[in-house]
């Protein structure tokens, strides 16, 4: 799946790019702060419902198994990846249960890439807007539902050093082990905010400082123009319909990615990289 910049992209002036969720509830303004599974406001089962984050494949269970703030339930390995695990992570926090290769597959399906490990985890909690440091650079996902593109989103988070990652309850793709391996390892270093209602949290963050900078293929700005700045919140639009109406009203400035070449459309992950690489203060 792309993303589309341009009178290309399913509609004038619409980009498509980004969304997602994980962790245990915190107190906020406009919803809860979440990681993974857990409960929607209301008590409504969002996520994985009550049950643990599943993690399978090499760097997001080593990740995992690194992060002290990350509960774990249980663990299943091959003997080779137990033996791997040992000498890459050293001492693991829980057992490893060693079965064979087949019994991870039987319980992940034939298509899931997991080298002989599988973690169940407990969700991450993660911040209320009001504990954000003043140099927060966050990313706000308007309804991308696409766990291999919210997990690539997380992956370029991490890599980029993100405060955090504001997403809706609603129209958010569960944290699944698809997800969680197209991260890489980047759900252990990148948290998440799960909020009622997008535009509402996004009126609060302006509130606290923040500039909102929203992408649209049309808008009179461009990235280089915006500038880097702090507290920043980079708002990306769902596949082919790009921002919501009321989302784009709540941004201080729509910017776009100059394309020059004939390709006029990106992966969001990689729409998401541009923009951070130009908005991000330079250390």
């Amino acid at each position: 799946m792309t993303t589309r910049q341009g009178p290309r992209a399913g509609g004038p002036g619409k980009v498509g790019q980004g969304k997602f969720g994980q962790g245990r509830p915190a107190q906020g303004r406009f919803g809860q702060s979440k990681g993974g599974a857990g409960r929607r406001p209301g008590g409504e089962a969002w996520g994985e419902g009550d049950g643990p984050a599943v993690l399978y494949g090499w760097h997001p269970v080593s990740e995992a198994l690194r992060n002290p703030k990350r509960e774990l339930r249980r663990l299943l390995a091959t003997e080779n990846a137990a033996l791997r695990l040992a000498e890459e992570v050293g001492e693991l926090r829980i057992p490893p249960e060693i079965v064979k290769l087949g019994t991870i597959t039987g319980l992940l399906g034939p298509d899931a890439v997991h080298q002989g490990l599988y973690l169940e985890a407990e969700p991450l909690a993660g911040p209320a807007f009001d504990t954000l440091p003043d140099d927060a650079v966050l990313l706000a996902l308007d309804q991308i539902t696409d766990p291999h593109n919210v997990g690539a989103i997380v992956r370029t988070a991490a890599a980029f050093g993100v405060t955090a990652i504001v997403t809706t309850a609603r129209h958010s793709p569960t944290v699944t082990g698809v997800l969680a391996k197209s991260a890489s390892g980047g759900l252990e270093h990148v948290p998440f905010v799960v909020v009622r209602n997008l535009a509402e949290a996004l009126i609060e963050l302006g509130e606290r400082g923040f500039t909102r900078v929203g992408l649209d293929s049309e808008a009179p700005e461009t990235l280089d123009a915006v500038g880097p700045k702090t507290p920043l919140v980079v708002v990306l639009g769902a596949e082919g319909k790009g921002l919501r109406q009321r989302t784009r009203e709540c941004c201080d400035v729509m910017a776009r990615i100059p394309f020059r070449g004939a390709i006029q459309s990106l992966n969001v992950s990689n729409a998401a990289a541009i923009t951070l690489y130009a908005l991000m203060p330079r250390a």
